[in-house]
């Protein structure tokens, strides 16, 4: 087995993509007009974006209810939750940093590897990491 989508709560779908393309270089998979299965008939947007090493991709799913909205940038309680693998730190730092990506740090070198706490569109924290 393996983990195939996980789901983000953004605030919007466009934004969203936007950040995740551009400032991250993930591929846009799927943008599609889909129907709510919680609420059957409202429409929405089934979005889906990928990192460009494969792996995981992300449902980018707009909040649609004040519960949802309540959890935009929280989705882990605070913690880093997301972890974004790279071979080449430096290059990918620049170039986040270029994009306007906020880290959170100056890069550190930890045991596991080189890596530093970034913060998405949404306000959820992310690891950059190149492992040693």
């Amino acid at each position: 087995m393996a983990i195939g989508l996980v789901t983000l709560v953004v605030a919007d779908y466009d934004a969203a993509i936007d950040f995740f393309t551009r400032a991250l270089g993930f591929t846009l998979e799927a943008d599609e007009p889909a129907l709510s299965s919680r609420d059957p008939g409202t429409p929405k947007r089934w979005v889906v974006v990928r990192p460009p090493g494969g792996g995981a991709g992300l449902v980018l799913a707009r909040a649609a209810s004040s519960a949802e909205r309540g959890r935009i940038g929280d989705q882990t309680g605070g913690r880093i939750g997301f972890f974004l693998e790279t071979d080449d730190f430096d290059r990918d730092h620049a170039r986040m940093r270029a994009q306007g990506v906020m880290f959170l740090e100056e890069p550190r070198t930890a045991p596991y590897g080189k890596v530093a706490v970034f913060r998405d569109i949404a306000g959820n924290l992310w690891d950059l990491i190149e492992r040693s």
